[in-house]
């Protein structure tokens, strides 16, 4: 075909008046019926080199795809671009018989150019039966790093299919990957016996996105303010856990940003809906674990965030791609801590040999692109083998923006290469960084290398120091690890000469992660993470003392003490805000909040006081159901004791709630339990005792009664009180 001829093609199909990047060298390739290799990254067209070969080409093309979502979003978008619906077929487990017998049809009656198939598919002997009877233009494999070992999302049933093809027909194969370093990509061609295939490979750069790794402290709090300067704007959160995808969900809900969770152990409708809803702009932020985004055509994503650092460099990169698709803006935040890798290594366990070193040299890497101090787009780069001048980052790294000190590191360099001439090139990262380091480890010790005359020639410097070496030395191309043995360090023909004439080589000073957390999203009750303001709490105290006098009613019963300081720390200047304060429910808020926003509004403004973002992260649904059952029993006047025996708490905890329910402004009628407890005479002396009292502290009112009333009675008769007079 000529090209002028495919330019034709291409506007007729997708009305686009030109090919991005070498998508025509690609198309023209296949449908000459050559073997092709494509390493294009995200956003960089992959779909189309096979897409438009399918249509102009006689038969249909099978397309091997790892997702069910992603085949539907892929056949959705041929159909849109053509008249006939059976263009585009998928065949997979969700698919029922009828439906199946009508893809099998429309193949028949070549009306399908593209069939979509999951690799389990294809293993069924009825399919590969079908296939082999109607007419095949060739094999497209989508997200071709799941064929390796070596990639970071190796499925075994990948490495099946080149028999498979081989028993359904003998034409071409394209396949194609957003991510594979050399390894990986010979790993791939050498599976499915395509060594021979024309390889096309685009620049890893994506010259617009920013990157940047922060130490994980206060992650979900720091999370929130980032996504508060990214207003209106769409996002993704990637997170490893589904348990960690629906709290950080619910807890940006609370916190008034429309997030949505996405992630395998929803059901199909919801990820559906959920995924839709991002697309159309209904929603601003997906959070999900890595089931979501593969395929997913949403060209204005304008960040992607890692609560969790990923399990390796390929899955990161991938991930981070799906920001700025459109060449406009896009940050690309990771949020580091060593204990999230030894999370990951923890997983590992309980596979295979190969699998957990394969396993851990994935998280090394991760863990040296987190830690280092070098251009951040350098190291991915030199991680997929491509060479790259960090002077043409232009400041869009963290590393770039806020370079780090710079030593000479000559000596340090020498120190390390004669190193792994001692060891005979056959150790790995750790085992150099104690030897330097003179730490006898027990490898040390079986290897017998303290014996050694060089042992300890760093011992000046730690094992991080020399770790930070290795990395640094390995993106300037000394040294490479030999991914065949596992990641053993090895001496490169530059190291060689490096070795025989020394050079000045400058070193940057490593970033400290050691002071990160790890904890889970944290229910703030008052005072987390902010310093106490008096001065503020002793106008609150006044204002409070002015009201309970103009209302003629206890200053306990307006806001209590505890949710003062609250306000000293969180500074709410909205009812809603003031809703977040411990022991404030929209009740009391909507009674006696505005004074006390306005005055804590006007008090920032005029200290121009830096608000902090402290969140209060509301009960979890089964927490609420709780206290809704609770309120629910009270209203059908059923025992106190029998609502503790039903949800199987004490007496003592059945009121704690209650408490706490009232306390927060909602109104609670106890009148039919303290009614059989206490006579009309006890009540109203109890009752006018709180009336009066400068404070609702027990201990006050135990000792005012000198014993005559026991403590729960009185708990009771002022949760009636606190109900009647402050909800």
């Amino acid at each position: 075909m000529k090209e002028q001829d495919l330019k034709i093609a291409l506007r007729k199909f997708f009305g686009f008046d030109s090919f991005k990047g070498r998508q025509e060298s690609i198309i023209l390739n296949v449908l000459k019926g050559n073997n092709t290799f494509v390493i294009m990254p995200t956003g960089g067209g992959k779909s189309m080199c096979y897409q438009l070969p399918a249509l102009l080409s006689e038969g249909t093309a099978i397309v091997v795809s790892p997702l069910i979502a992603l085949m539907k979003n892929q056949v959705d978008a041929i159909r849109n671009v053509n008249d006939d619906e059976g263009v585009a077929h998928f065949m997979n487990s969700s698919l029922s018989k009828t439906e199946i017998t009508k893809v099998k049809q429309d193949i028949r009656d070549k009306k399908t150019k593209l069939l979509y198939v999951a690799p389990e598919s294809l293993t069924k002997q009825e399919n590969i039966d079908f296939l082999t009877s109607v007419n095949i233009s060739f094999f497209a494999i989508d997200e071709a790093h799941c064929i390796s070992e070596w990639g970071h999302d190796f499925r075994p049933e990948y490495r099946r299919l080149r028999e498979i093809f081989e028993k359904i027909s003998n034409v071409p194969i394209i396949a194609l990957t957003a991510t594979a370093t050399p390894k990986v990509q010979y790993d791939i061609q050498k599976n499915l016996n395509m060594l021979d295939a024309t390889v096309f490979k685009s620049s890893f750069n994506r010259d617009n996105l920013f990157y940047e790794i922060r130490p994980k402290r206060d992650v979900e709090k720091e999370i929130i303010k980032y996504i508060r300067t990214k207003a209106g704007k769409s996002g993704i959160i990637y997170c490893l856990s589904r348990k960690k995808v629906e709290e950080l969900a619910e807890l940006l809900q609370v916190n008034g940003i429309n997030a949505l969770p996405y992630h395998a152990g929803l059901d199909v409708a919801t990820r559906g809906k959920h995924q839709d809803m991002f697309l159309m702009e209904e929603a601003d932020i997906i959070v999900a674990t890595i089931a979501f985004g593969m395929g997913i055509d949403k060209p204005d994503v304008r960040y992607v965030i890692h609560h969790d650092i990923p399990k390796s460099l390929e899955s990161y990169y991938q991930e981070t791609g799906r920001a700025g698709r459109d060449g406009g803006e896009g940050e690309c935040i990771a949020f580091y801590s060593y204990k999230d890798v030894e999370k990951l290594e923890k997983f590992l366990q309980g596979k295979s040999v190969s699998e957990q070193e394969i396993g851990r040299q994935l998280l090394s890497e991760i863990v040296s692109y987190a830690e280092t101090s070098v251009c951040r787009r350098k190291f991915i780069l030199h991680y997929f083998g491509e060479a790259f001048d960090e002077t043409q980052c232009s400041n869009l790294c963290d590393n770039c923006r806020n370079p780090r000190e710079r030593k000479e590191g000559k000596d340090h360099v020498l120190k390390l290469l004669k190193a792994l001439l001692d060891l005979q090139e056959m150790q790995k990262s750790k085992h150099y960084c104690a030897y330097l380091s003179g730490h006898v480890t027990s490898d040390i010790k079986a290897y017998k290398h303290d014996m050694l005359p060089d042992f300890g020639s760093g011992k000046d410097k730690d094992e991080h120091f020399w770790n930070a070496v290795i990395r640094q030395v390995i993106v300037g191309g000394l040294i490479f690890k030999d991914i065949e043995t596992y990641g053993t360090l090895k001496l490169s023909d530059a190291g060689k000469d490096f070795l025989k004439h020394p050079q000045s080589f400058i070193l940057l000073k490593q970033h400290d992660f050691s002071n990160t957390d790890d904890d889970d999203i944290i229910v703030n009750l008052g005072g987390k993470g902010g310093a106490f303001d008096e001065t503020l709490y002793d106008m609150l105290l006044d204002l409070r003392k002015s009201i309970s006098k103009q209302k003629n009613i206890p200053p306990f019963v307006i806001f209590q003490e505890p949710s003062l300081k609250d306000m000293c720390f969180q500074y709410p200047i909205t009812i809603d805000e003031l809703t977040n304060i411990q022991g404030v429910g929209i009740g009391k808020a909507s009674r006696y909040g505005e004074p006390f926003v306005a005055l804590i509004y006007q008090y920032v403004e005029d200290n121009d006081i830096e608000r902090p973002q402290d969140m209060v992260v509301k009960s979890l649904v089964n927490k609420s159901g709780l206290k809704v059952q609770l309120i629910q029993n009270i209203d059908r006047k059923l025992p106190l004791e029998d609502i503790g025996r039903s949800q199987g708490k004490s007496m003592n905890e059945v009121i704690e709630e209650i408490e706490v329910i009232v306390s927060s402004g909602t109104r609670v009628n106890i009148n039919y339990y303290i009614d059989n407890i206490l006579d009309a005479d006890n009540q109203e002396e109890i009752y006018e005792y709180f009336t009066e009292a400068d404070t609702d502290d027990l201990s006050c009112a135990y000792a005012e009664f000198d014993g005559d009333y026991t403590e729960e009675e009185l708990r009771l008769m002022r949760i009636k009180f606190m109900s009647e007079m402050a909800n």
